[in-house]
């Protein structure tokens, strides 16, 4: 569709508000004009044929001047002159016009670029200035102002004296470096503000200093062998620095230690100079600046810390430099959704997806995901697990990125203090993307070092049944202090070696620095490593040349003596093997157990969404000499297990929509196809499309599966249906809080980003109840209040928690098989993880499914192999769940077509409506032949909030059926529902069932209904069945409405007969029976099912 002039084509706007949104540059909010107001079509229209007409008449004045010049018999010249003046005067007005577009152009951009700077300088501010716990450091500043040039002088004497000599023995080709200028420059570091923390413990004292340095400083190096002149002329760096004052002691200096690092790696760029301006080429610059930044993280960056001792002989020296972690943070980078598509075709012009991966990075600690090619809702399901050295402080950073062949698209970015995690225990979300669109779904686990052996087999037990990959989780950390060693043996020619430490597990390698020219080395480093297994593990150590070529020594310690040691530690002399006779190593080793909270371990979820705790299709099972617990006669879910509820989301109608579709070029203005689209629990519904309407009515229903997590909201937009791209017509948002509170919510509401227009929606809780009492009661407000434009409503909702399997076949006779198990319900489909190579796989998993017939409906099992096929299967009919106690079943049941059994629990939840428009038409109706004329006008309105009571809903519903013991006619009979559903103004009509029909052949007839509206006998209020073969009891349960007023239903007839075709060739048949009502005698608010009795008539109708 063609807009018109002025409109914006693209998704609207947001509505000027008197305050910018946080994270976004203020904007000018003009005064709404109401001459851009989109006119009617009548004046539009003619003021465009004058504009045309106006337009014609000017292009034939300029021939009138050749045609005067031809009638007085002037020469071509003339005319040819008069023409040049013409575009003479035509070019400098055109460049007039022009000057005046670009100074309009330049204005506008002044405008724009004043906003965006003043946003941004708003930013740039102090953080004393919009954080109330940061002072302002000015008398620091000046301090470090006067100390300034002091420093420098340091600073030249340490890169002279101590840096240059190291560099120079580092490398042969490097003996000729030499420093040839150090100057910090004039400009001083300046603190923008100090934060200080209350302490962790009261032996210690934590500050932030938001540090800035843009300088003019000016450091030149020279390798005189090269002829290499290199260096750097100024250079800007901006972050966090934590100063740790720790221990205070009761002596002077009161502090026995200053503790400095970054927490997150700083802002830094260098302007260098001489042959490096080569770096300035894109690609290498940003290379040099990340060699420097590694460097720098490598020294001041988390973990790494700068420590100087201020008192002499500080006891645990290396516990202060390498401190164990605050604790272990699980990630489960699980999925994605809706990232933006990158990828780009026959140069734009085709579009198509972007091929994801991920960053996942906690300070110095980062981890690469796998790419998913062609999706923009990719699912990686991995696992890392990061240390955590401060709170608060670190972040997690995920980074998205669309991968390419030359650069790699950035997609979006989220980030989150560690402390929330610490706080929540588990914490299982979506997060948003900025800087990108979509969100990314992680699951994040603090895990506790505990110094408690005994923790052990609890975690590795608790461990082989959660999925993890690319790596196996870990059951415990490892630091290693690297102290020194004593007496390592010499080098050929009694040379003093330049020593190095490797130090592995598994095929885990770390490696210590180098130090030169000594045979008792210090190091005084610290190492880490995450253990699967600490009882089958082991630490080996190479002590060797920093060539690698000549070991000095070698020690290999089993973790299994650390689980016996006091506080899981060794701190100790360790004698080296292949070595010296007095070689020896100094070490401290400290193990801590990673141990999840019990109480944290299950999180709530929405089983079958992208939500679901759902890590892998695959899971990591390592042996065990655990002995196996016995085999456990009921399952064990998570407290959350059947806590789900329905939400029952009707949307009803719309106001005052506005207008979109535009035709003839926009001179005339018509309406819109209007349809709503929902979001809710990772689910999307969309409703039918209405068209050329600015007030239409949908009246369908939608069903989701809720759980009680805070801060969900039902998203809902409304757009209008477009040939190329559907044009928006307004957003709003339901928070699900008080819907779930309440249980009940019917509201208009206002359709946000556009200038007009409403929403009516009917939200319902539904909470399933363990009793089949309510059950028929169900079905048959279900099928009344049921619209033919939205699918079948459900009846009960069905919880699953597959907890195991036992005995299993296995694969080829002695291989077991790697199983996995689909559980499915109709259409509806769920796949368990896969368990490898195990005939006792444990799932624990659980999944619910709305169920529509609970009577005829089953549960299907089925248990596959990867790449070996079926295992076995399962078929529960839910009927046996009505008949158990409470509706459920908790129990082993064996497999068909295979061995084994899977221990599961089903249990059922009748889903009953307060809310339904039956119970509250049953209580509103009077039967009074005077209050019939006033029905439309109550009816017609929302709904009453006094509901009649479920007894008396099962009274009334049931009374129909009281005939049932009645005697049945000679013809059989016919079981019908006839009511008026206010909501749509419709007559409704379902044909249940006949019972008893009369047998006039060999054969049973082929029966049909087929109903009229009279007085009409048009086909426009005709309505019939489908056909059933052979049988005198037919089942239909078809649903039938017709539009019309109540008033109008009221002064009407309806005719139905029972019909049976006579022959395949023929269009002759068979009247089995007829009934005819008269609706003004009927209740059409009670809207139960009846028999009626099926009478004779001589005629015999065709349909």
């Amino acid at each position: 569709m063609e807009r018109a002039p002025g409109e914006d084509p693209g998704p609207p706007a947001p509505p000027s508000a008197p305050h910018d949104p946080p994270g976004r540059p203020p904007a000018a909010h003009p005064a709404p004009d109401p001459g851009a107001r989109v006119s009617p079509a009548g004046p539009g229209a003619a003021g465009e044929a004058l504009a045309l007409l106006a337009s014609f008449g000017r292009r034939l004045l300029v021939l009138v001047p050749v045609y005067l010049a031809g009638a007085a018999g002037l020469s071509v010249g003339f005319v040819l002159f008069g023409l040049a003046l013409y575009l003479g005067w035509r070019r400098v007005r055109d460049e007039k016009e022009r000057s005046l577009r670009a100074a309009r152009q330049l204005l506008e951009d002044e405008e724009r670029l004043t906003a965006r700077t003043l946003y941004m300088s708003h930013r740039e501010l102090p953080a004393w200035v919009s954080f109330p716990d940061v002072e302002k450091a000015e008398w620091l500043n000046k301090i470090v102002a006067q100390v300034w040039p002091f420093l420098g002088q340091y600073m030249e004497k340490l890169l002279a004296e101590t840096v240059a000599p190291a560099v120079r023995g580092s490398n042969p080709h490097l003996q000729t470096f030499t420093f040839t200028r150090v100057e910090l420059g004039e400009k001083p570091l300046r603190i923008m503000g100090v934060k200080v923390h209350p302490g962790q413990r009261k032996d210690q004292i934590l500050l932030d200093m938001n540090i800035s340095y843009v300088g003019d400083v000016q450091i030149d190096v020279e390798v005189k062998k090269y002829f290499c002149k290199a260096g750097v002329k100024g250079m800007q760096l901006h972050g966090i620095l934590r100063v740790i004052l720790e221990p205070l002691v009761g002596d002077l200096p009161i502090v026995g230690a200053v503790s400095m690092f970054f927490i997150r790696r700083p802002t830094l760029d260098i302007n260098w100079t001489g042959m490096t301006n080569l770096l300035d080429i894109p690609g290498l610059s940003s290379l040099s600046d990340t060699m420097i930044m590694d460097s720098i993280a490598a020294f001041l960056v988390l973990p790494n810390r700068l420590l100087v001792p201020l008192v002499p002989d500080l006891h645990d020296v290396a516990q202060l430099r390498s401190p164990l972690p605050r604790g272990i943070i699980r990630i489960h980078l699980l999925a994605a959704r809706e990232l933006s598509s990158k990828d780009k075709y026959v140069k734009g012009l085709i579009e198509g997806k972007s091929d994801p991966y991920a960053l996942v990075r906690v300070g110095t600690q980062t981890f690469c995901s796998r790419v998913i090619d062609e999706d923009l809702n990719p699912q990686w399901r991995e696992t890392y697990e990061v240390m955590v050295h401060e709170v608060p402080g670190q972040e997690i950073e995920v980074e998205v990125f669309d991968k390419d062949p030359d650069k790699d698209d950035f997609l979006g970015r989220m980030k989150l203090d560690v402390g929330k995690v610490l706080q929540a225990g588990v914490l299982d979300d979506w997060f948003p993307l900025q800087g990108g669109q979509g969100q990314v779904h992680l699951r994040l686990e603090w895990l506790s070092l505990l110094a408690d052996a005994e923790k052990l087999e609890q975690v590795l037990q608790w461990n082989r049944g959660v999925s993890s990959r690319p790596e196996p989780p870990s059951a415990a950390i490892l630091v290693v202090y690297l102290d020194r060693a004593q007496d390592l043996p010499l080098k050929k020619g009694n040379k003093e070696p330049n020593p190095m430490v490797q130090l592995s597990i598994q095929d885990v390698t770390q490696e210590s620095k180098a130090v030169y020219s000594t045979n008792s080395p210090v190091w005084e480093e610290a190492f880490r490593f995450f253990l699967q297994d600490p009882r089958s593990q082991e630490l080996d150590v190479q002590v060797k040349d920093d060539s690698r070529a000549l070991t000095l020594g070698a020690l290999t310690l089993p973790l299994a003596r650390l689980l016996t040691a006091q506080e899981l530690t060794l701190d100790q002399w360790f004698q080296l093997s292949s070595s010296g006779l007095n070689s020896r190593l100094y070490m401290k080793l400290v193990m801590r157990i990673l141990y999840l909270d019990s109480s944290e371990i299950r999180f709530p979820t929405v089983p079958g969404t992208p939500g679901s705790w759902d890590l892998d299709s695959e899971s990591h099972q390592t042996g065990s000499s655990v002995d196996a617990p016995p085999r456990p006669c009921h399952t064990t879910p998570d407290s959350h297990f059947g806590t789900e509820n329905v939400l029952r989301i009707h949307v009803l109608e719309a106001q005052d929509l506005i207008a979109k579709d535009r035709f003839l070029g926009g001179l005339v203005k018509g309406k819109s196809d209007p349809y709503v689209k929902l979001k809710l629990a990772g689910r999307s519904f969309r409703s039918r499309v209405v068209r050329e309407d600015l007030n239409p009515r949908w009246n369908e229903v939608f069903e989701v599966i809720v759980t009680s997590i805070p801060g969900q909201e039902l998203e809902v937009e409304v757009f209008d249906k477009d040939l190329d791209k559907d044009d928006f017509l307004g957003r709003c948002k339901v928070c699900l809080t008080t819907v779930l509170n309440s249980g009940f919510l019917d509201e208009w509401l206002t359709l946000e980003d556009v200038p007009s227009g409403r929403l009516h929606l009917r939200l319902e809780r539904l909470t399933p109840r363990p009793t089949a009492a309510e059950l028929e009661e169900v079905l048959q407000v279900n099928s009344l209040i049921q619209t033919h434009k939205s699918a079948e409503l459900a009846a009960a909702l069905l919880s699953v928690y597959l907890e195991r399997a036992e005995d299993l076949p296995l694969r080829k006779g002695t291989k077991p098989p790697s199983p996995y198990a689909v559980l499915t319900v109709g259409e509806t489909s769920h796949k368990t993880k896969t368990v490898p190579q195990t005939s006792a796989p444990v799932w624990d998993e659980n999944v619910s499914f709305l169920i529509r017939k609970p009577h005829t409906e089953s549960l299907e099992l089925q248990v596959r192999g990867e790449g070996t096929g079926a295992l076995g299967s399962l078929s529960l009919p839910l009927s046996e769940l009505l008949e158990a106690d409470r509706l459920c079943l908790d129990r082993w049941c064996a497999l068909a077509n295979g061995q084994g059994q899977v221990l599961l629990r089903a249990q059922l939840g009748i889903l009953v409506s307060q809310h339904s428009g039956v119970e509250a038409h049953s209580h509103s109706y009077s039967h009074s032949s005077s209050s019939l004329s006033e029905e439309p006008e109550l009816w017609g309105g929302g709904l009453p909030h006094v509901t009649s009571s479920a007894p008396e809903l099962r009274q009334r519903l049931t009374h129909g059926d009281s005939s049932q013991e009645a005697p049945v006619g000679p013809l059989g009979q016919v079981r019908l529902t006839v009511w008026y559903y206010s909501e749509e103004r419709k007559l409704v009509s379902i044909v249940h069932s006949c019972r008893a029909l009369r047998q006039s052949g060999r054969e049973a007839p082929d029966p049909y209904v087929s109903l009229l509206l009279l007085p009409d006998k048009n086909r426009g209020s005709k309505r019939k069945t489908s056909q059933k073969k052979r049988t005198l009891g037919p089942e239909f349960n078809e649903r039938f409405e017709w539009e019309l007023p109540l008033d109008e239903a009221l002064r009407r007839k309806l005719d139905v007969s029972v019909k049976s075709s006579s022959s395949f060739m023929s269009r002759e048949r068979e009247l089995l029976g007829k009934v005819q009502l008269d609706l003004a005698e009927m209740d059409l608010s009670q809207g139960a099912a009846q028999w009626y009795d099926l009478m004779d008539d001589k005629d015999k109708g065709s349909s």
